[in-house]
């Protein structure tokens, strides 16, 4: 079957510091991928190369099996990819309800499992500040903002970039909660979070960066079973 995303050769650069250096990334219907690497190792970059806010000097990207590569962010998302970046990207001024109901939209083939409603049940936290300017919620219920606002979205691939970095334990127990959910339903996914243990119980495959080059890619069973790996390059 087609990949939903395929990245080949990538070499992206900012200014002249050569970041990615010939990656391979694909994903795949349904599948859900962990993306790890210590800090300044080229996670990011990646997913900005894909979503086409940077654009690389040389590879390609393809995403539902168009070329992509440069893309705006708003083609990528139209073809049914939601990223949620490492910022959040949330509307302060606007308030919870103004922020999902602005990106409620059906997903590429007509499909609207994931609405308003359905959204505050998922995120009962959410439901209770409906009326919250979104710069007065915390940083765990931003991050559930944002999530939410990408399934609203009803993507057919969800991009999480540090999904609880930052986040209180409990906070992240929940945003956890929320990608298996993900998962079960079907939409593909890409995370990176540092937090290796939880990654890989829900991922089904895992890629490891290293100075922009892809030095692991394997299952997350795999992956546990050799200590040596993570120590070797998540210095764990």
């Amino acid at each position: 079957m087609q990949p939903l995303i395929n990245a080949q050769n990538l070499q992206t650069y900012y200014g002249a510091s050569h970041i990615l250096r010939g990656v391979n990334f694909t994903v795949a219907r349904g599948e859900t991928i962990g993306l790890m690497g210590r800090n300044g190792m080229g996670k990011s970059t990646l997913l900005k190369s894909i979503m086409g806010l940077v654009k690389p000097r040389g590879g390609s990207v393809e995403i539902a099996g168009r070329v992509m590569t440069g893309c705006a962010p708003y083609e990528a998302a139209r073809l049914g990819v939601a990223y949620v970046p490492e910022g959040r990207g949330i509307f302060g001024n606007l308030s919870v309800t103004e922020n999902l109901k602005m990106a409620a939209r059906a997903g590429t083939r007509g499909q609207r499992d994931w609405t308003y409603e359905r959204v505050l049940e998922t995120f009962p936290r959410l439901k209770e500040r409906l009326g919250h300017g979104g710069q007065q919620l915390s940083g765990g219920e931003q991050q559930m903002l944002t999530i939410g606002r990408a399934l609203m979205t009803n993507p057919d691939v969800l991009i999480l970039d540090e999904a609880t970095e930052g986040l209180a334990p409990l906070i992240a127990r929940d945003i956890w909660r929320i990608c298996s959910m993900v998962r079960e339903t079907g939409i593909s996914s890409v995370i990176v979070d540092k937090n290796w243990r939880h990654v890989t119980q829900i991922t089904d495959r895992n890629v490891i960066l290293v100075k922009g080059e892809v030095v692991f890619e394997g299952g997350s069973r795999e992956l546990r079973a050799r200590p040596e790996l993570l120590l070797q390059y998540l210095g764990v």
